[in-house]
């Protein structure tokens, strides 16, 4: 059972002992420095908070208890209910409010949940500002609002709708155009409500829709983050079925990944390859993506006469970035597309709609489209964390032994050889090493991944 307390929120496990797991007094107490923290910098009488969850069986749980502890802080709340963390982002600057919490623990399996907390444009939280909560949970200096200045609870469950308009409106989304080439498309929603929002926009723009796993029950069917290993059902029914290509969306959908007529991954990295083609080819513009993405989008920026650059992996450290450079697009290569035409967040319903768009406008199939990228391969391993190993020292060990190729350290360790790469950090949400590697064939990237795993296992001395 785990608790992580992070810059970017708190994460862990449902149930087992406070301060180990995310148990109800856990889910308060950082509810309650959140809220404390938020009324800090806003300097307001009246605060407003709009609150979301995925499907996640703990959700309706976690939801009220953090809910409560905003009233009980003196702050309003509007209760979107059954969301997705792209539609809580877009909701905060609609509803002029002071600050968002996503109840998701993303790609987690079910037993897992977390508080991800937004400012008043509905991004993420500065690693300063995340900081600066965790201190105040800690320090469990907490000031409650007398009873008649207790906050209210407006719900609100309209904002999946909303969302699917936001994007339909966006001015290179073309509904007209995807419908008259009359797509067929299997959704995998993970039984979260990806299925209700990723069917119904694709049914917006005249697609026919073949759904698996989209009741929002949070019983996930499969291991919910969008890999290969996991998504052999939807392989399957996309050739059954004989469709265009297959949409699989984790639990909150703000990663995205696409399944080719032909029943193969098109590839979580080459989502953002393909958006991103299709946005550079009408708007000339640079890109960013973290540290831990492909090559193949610095190819095509370069194609199309950009910039590309990257960042420090999370969400947060992408997004400043592309805000220094005026990036028109970019992500995360685990699915995530972050468009600012439309908001600064990962957002599965944008990457779907222009990904339509543009397979409509090319008139070929998934698989083509797939094949006209670079090729590059990825091998993406992790080692469990145990308390007795000091990470740091592991990749300043790793760092040493390397010194003499190209590497960068903003990020854990990334060492780029000419022809393939390696980045090796600790996760933000999981207690793991992740070992992430890029090459021109699928062998040498799992063959690069197994080595550098063996040379972490024995300077760790597991």
């Amino acid at each position: 059972m785990t608790l992580i307390k992070s810059i970017s929120g708190i994460r862990g496990t449902i149930g087992g002992n406070t301060g180990d797991n995310l148990t109800p007094l856990d889910a308060v107490k950082f509810a309650a420095a959140y809220g404390s923290w938020l009324k800090k910098q806003v300097k307001s009488n009246k605060l407003t908070v709009v609150i979301g969850r995925d499907a996640r069986i703990s959700g309706e749980m976690i939801q009220n208890l953090v809910s409560a502890t905003l009233v009980g802080l003196g702050i309003d709340v509007i209760d979107l209910g059954l969301s997705t963390t792209p539609t809580v982002e877009i909701a905060v600057p609609l509803e002029k409010a002071d600050g968002g919490i996503i109840l998701t623990a993303s790609h987690n399996p079910k037993q897992w949940n977390a508080l991800k907390l937004l400012n008043n444009k509905g991004e993420f939280l500065s690693g300063e500002d995340g900081k600066q909560i965790l201190e105040i949970a800690e320090s469990d200096d907490f000031s409650f609002a007398e009873v008649d200045d207790l906050g209210t609870v407006t719900v609100n469950d309209s904002y999946m709708d909303i969302h699917i308009d936001e994007v339909l409106d966006l001015p290179l989304v073309d509904a007209e155009k995807v419908k008259a080439a009359k797509f067929k498309v299997v959704v995998d929603g993970v039984n979260s409500s990806g299925g209700i929002v990723i069917p119904k926009l694709l049914k917006e723009m005249g697609v026919e829709v073949v759904e698996l796993y989209c009741k929002p029950t949070g019983h996930f069917p499969h291991n919910p983050e969008p890999l290969k290993e996991h998504l052999t059902d939807i392989c399957e029914l996309v050739v059954k079925q004989k469709a265009d290509f297959g949409i699989v969306v984790d639990p909150d959908v703000d990663r995205l990944a696409f399944i080719s007529n032909d029943g193969e991954m098109f590839g979580e990295e080459y989502t953002l390859v393909a958006c991103a083609d299709f946005v550079l080819g009408k708007t000339k513009g640079n890109t960013v993506s973290n540290m831990s993405s492909s090559r193949a989008l610095r190819d095509i920026t370069e194609k199309h006469g950009g910039t590309y650059e990257a960042s420090a992996v999370g969400e947060v450290n992408v997004v400043t970035l592309m805000k220094k450079n005026n990036a028109i697009i970019g992500g995360e290569g685990n699915g995530g597309i972050i468009y600012p035409e439309s908001h600064y967040g990962r957002d599965s319903l944008v990457g779907v709609a222009l990904f339509l768009t543009h397979l409509a406008e090319k008139g070929i199939s998934v698989k083509e489209l797939r094949d006209s990228y670079p090729s590059y391969f990825m091998s993406k391993k992790k080692i469990a964390l145990t308390p007795e190993l000091d990470v740091d020292s592991i990749l300043d060990t790793m760092e040493e032994r390397y010194k003499k190729e190209n590497i960068t350290t903003i990020d854990g360790v990334k060492i780029d050889f000419p022809e393939n790469w390696v980045h090796l950090r600790k996760s933000n949400t999981e207690p793991i090493i992740r070992i992430y590697t890029e090459a021109k064939s699928q062998k040498e990237a799992d063959a690069l991944a197994d080595k550098f795993v063996s040379e972490i296992t024995e300077v760790a001395g597991l």
